[in-house]
């Protein structure tokens, strides 16, 4: 079982949701901090999955991801977003086989990984695209680059990856992860949504997120000290 939550140097461990704008953000963010750092080759991103669905006991309501676009797509505009413009019933009712697909990906090595995750938030937040749909997961995965869909294809259907997926989801069921994103360093330290502070206007799928605070730069700190 993956139970160890304090990853050898130059990992960072990364507990979260995809249809998660808090997990949008940070993914987004350590992505160009460490090419901005020159820290590429020697930090990776150990893709963790927090399903909301499985802890919520409930699909992710689509008026709550709705009412973040705005708010968070103004903090970083640059990880791309837009409101939902597909058909109304393409919208994703699970995240499952996309969180399962970045753990098969593993197979092909930690970058596989992390750009298939990265381009499965893209196509989510900033194409309105249905990642529960293999077809769109398999176009994802071929538009990195660097994954080998047929392989990629042969994981998904023989769902080697699902049980890695139970395990995390039960892991993030504990009061050792707290939220989507939760980092976790070699050093020992975690960071819960890094950098952010956020209440809530009403309730959820209602109101608003309201940001507090906002700090980019504890990014550069957290890849700093992931690095060996």
């Amino acid at each position: 079982m993956t139970t160890t939550l304090t990853p050898e140097p130059g990992t960072i461990i990364i507990f979260s949701d995809i249809w998660c704008s808090f997990a949008h953000i940070a993914v987004h963010r350590l992505h160009k901090t460490r090419e901005r750092l020159g820290l590429t080759g020697r930090v990776r991103f150990d893709h963790r999955a927090f399903p909301l669905e499985l802890l919520n006991d409930a699909p992710s309501p689509r008026p709550g991801t709705d009412s973040e676009v705005g708010r968070m797509a103004a903090l970083e505009p640059d990880a791309g977003w837009q409101l939902w413009q597909a058909k109304d019933w393409l919208y994703p009712s699970t995240t499952l086989p996309a969180l399962e697909a970045v753990q098969a990906a593993k197979e092909q090595g930690f970058a596989a990984s992390e750009q298939l995750d990265l381009a499965l938030r893209r196509a989510f937040w900033a194409e309105s695209r249905c990642i529960s749909h293999r077809k769109v997961i398999l176009d994802a995965a071929a538009s990195t680059g660097v994954v080998d869909v047929d392989a990629l294809a042969a994981a998904l259907d023989d769902g080697r990856a699902r049980r890695t997926l139970s395990e995390q989801a039960a892991v993030a069921a504990t009061e050792r992860v707290n939220c989507s994103p939760h980092l976790f360093l070699p050093d020992g330290t975690d960071h819960a949504n890094p950098g952010i502070e956020v209440g809530w206007a009403g309730s959820y799928g209602i109101g608003w997120p309201v940001v507090s605070s906002d700090d980019p730069s504890v990014f550069e700190d957290i890849l700093k000290r992931a690095a060996p």
